[in-house]
């Protein structure tokens, strides 16, 4: 059952085949992004840390937005909360790693307990709440100056190293979570949750009704939503070493993460990964040739994925498309032939 309450069963012999491909690929890409500090310069290693600590966010998002089917818009949240508690957390002496862990940990918390009241919220009204909680903890954050820093910001201690050094050091550290993420949503899967998660996301009352407790799976998939981006954020902070409210807190990020999973296939195991990869190039190309236009593009994308590709990259049927292409061929042959 899919993450749209489809079946996505496949047959013995098409897992046995697609699988093993899909994982290949999977460590030939993570062995390419690990690569790029011996292979490129500065500005591809930069790409490569992007794209791992996206796709570690939108595999997030997608035990809450893929699985479960609730659209939410809190990845910004709990990626601003991760950078802050990380800082204050080395600008008061605490070590790097254990700062990074404290971060995870608050976010985790923040989310279940938020869960508990947001989570009562449905479709639109749950995404209208959840974009709500952004700006709220964006305000709060901007507002307790005395601790945050407020708009001026807070300063990071820097990583020790050189440029190059704390490049390769953050790449490593994002795909670790990368990695962290996807096995825990291979985990989700394949276990009890995901398949409570795909109940709720087909029909909540029904799941309900058969004994899932709804309460608690949707709790904990938002939690694992927040999870990761609460280390992302952390480690970013570190990576940059100066945050600020209007960049930790940014709507745009909270809007980019969902289009991403989405473009790959929400409620998929790779679909985030597949849709991460494509849409950080395409804007990375987008950026450099059409700057002007980068924002207008990025709204086509989500409008050509709501109407044209609904189910994202992963769920369409290659094989049909081919069958169709070659037939078209032969019609267009037929016709020359003819005349």
């Amino acid at each position: 059952m899919g993450g749209d309450g489809t079946s996505t069963k496949l047959s013995g012999p098409a897992v046995l085949s697609r699988k093993p491909l899909a994982y290949a690929a999977l460590a030939l890409w993570v062995g390419l992004l690990a690569a790029t500090p011996l292979l490129g310069d500065n500005y591809t290693v930069r790409i490569a840390i992007t794209i791992a600590m996206f796709t570690a966010m939108a595999l997030s998002w997608n035990f809450i937005g893929g699985f479960t089917g609730y659209p939410s818009f809190s990845t910004a949240a709990f990626f601003g909360i991760g950078c802050y508690v990380g800082a204050l957390a080395q600008r008061n002496g605490i070590p790097l790693v254990v700062a990074w862990t404290l971060a995870t940990l608050a976010v985790a918390l923040f989310a279940a307990a938020l869960g508990l009241i947001i989570l009562r919220l449905k479709g639109h009204y749950f995404a209208i709440g959840s974009i709500a909680v952004v700006e709220v903890v964006r305000l709060i954050v901007s507002s307790w100056g005395s601790v945050t820093g407020g708009g001026d910001g807070l300063n990071v201690p820097l990583l020790q190293g050189g440029p190059e050094a704390v490049s390769a050091i953050v790449l490593y550290v994002m795909l670790a979570i990368m990695l962290a993420a996807f096995g825990a949503t291979v985990l989700v899967d394949r276990g009890r949750l995901g398949f409570g998660l795909r109940c709720i996301n087909q029909n909540e009352d029904a799941a309900d009704m058969v004994g899932i407790d709804t309460t608690r799976y949707k709790i904990a998939a938002y939690s694992l939503s927040a999870l990761f981006c609460g280390t992302v954020g952390a480690v970013y902070a570190s990576w940059v070493g100066y945050i600020d409210p209007t960049d930790s807190f940014s709507i745009l990020l909270t809007v980019k993460v969902p289009v991403m999973a989405l473009l790959g296939g929400a409620g998929t195991v790779f679909g985030p990964i597949v849709g991460t990869g494509v849409f950080v190039l395409l804007e990375e190309f987008f950026w450099a040739n059409f700057l002007e236009w980068n924002r207008a593009i990025l709204g086509g994308i989500i409008v050509f994925l709501i109407f044209f590709l609904p189910g994202g990259i992963l769920r369409l049927d290659y094989r049909r498309l081919w069958r169709d292409l070659l037939a078209r061929r032969a019609r267009q042959r037929s016709a020359e032939a003819a005349e």
